[in-house]
């Protein structure tokens, strides 16, 4: 049996309004390209669950913030590599 390693990195956030309605719902739907991979999103001491759009919202990341991004599944590698590019491309 394959132990799952886990993926992540941190990131901080150089979009002015931060990570805001549009590229959440576009980071919701792009993490939900990987059903069985689990992509989390922390923020402090808040993790919350990439595909939840309301979430994503609710952890209020604003311009300066630095998140950690993880990915732990069986599309891991894939997973983390998608949302790495996703937060350099519109974060």
């Amino acid at each position: 049996k394959e132990v799952s390693t886990m993926k992540e990195f941190n990131y901080t956030v150089n979009d002015p309004l931060g990570l805001h309605a549009r590229p959440a719902g576009m980071l919701a739907k792009a993490a939900k390209a990987y059903p069985d991979t689990t992509i989390t999103i922390t923020k402090g001491a808040k993790t919350i669950k990439a595909t939840q759009l309301m979430m994503i919202m609710g952890l209020a990341v604003k311009n300066g913030d630095e998140v950690t991004v993880k990915a732990e599944g069986p599309a891991e590698d894939e997973a983390i590599a998608a949302m790495e590019k996703f937060f350099q491309d519109n974060l």
